[in-house]
């Protein structure tokens, strides 16, 4: 063996930060019944449970690890992060 433990170590750890992760932020939600969700249509607007100036959640593969806010760049959105939360 070469490299010994440590250099097993840096390469497990190397293959590790290539695994892809699915990165959501999440604006808000809302709930509806099946009867009204029928109605949505191009034009309808859903009131969602956060307030406009509130910070949106950034959650990595589901679980929420960060807060920021919504900001332009160029003609895309994106986002300020301004708190990472605990594990």
């Amino acid at each position: 063996m070469s490299g010994g433990a440590n250099g097993g170590d840096a390469q497990r750890m190397g293959v590790l930060l290539h695994v892809p992760l699915h990165l959501t932020v999440e604006l808000g939600s809302c709930e509806m019944t099946i009867s009204d969700v029928l109605k949505i249509g191009a034009g309808s607007i859903l009131e969602l449970d956060r307030a406009a100036d509130h910070p949106v959640e950034l959650l990595v593969n589901g679980r929420p690890v960060a807060r920021g806010e919504i900001i332009a760049v160029e003609e895309s959105f994106g986002l300020h992060v301004t708190e990472l939360l605990a594990p």
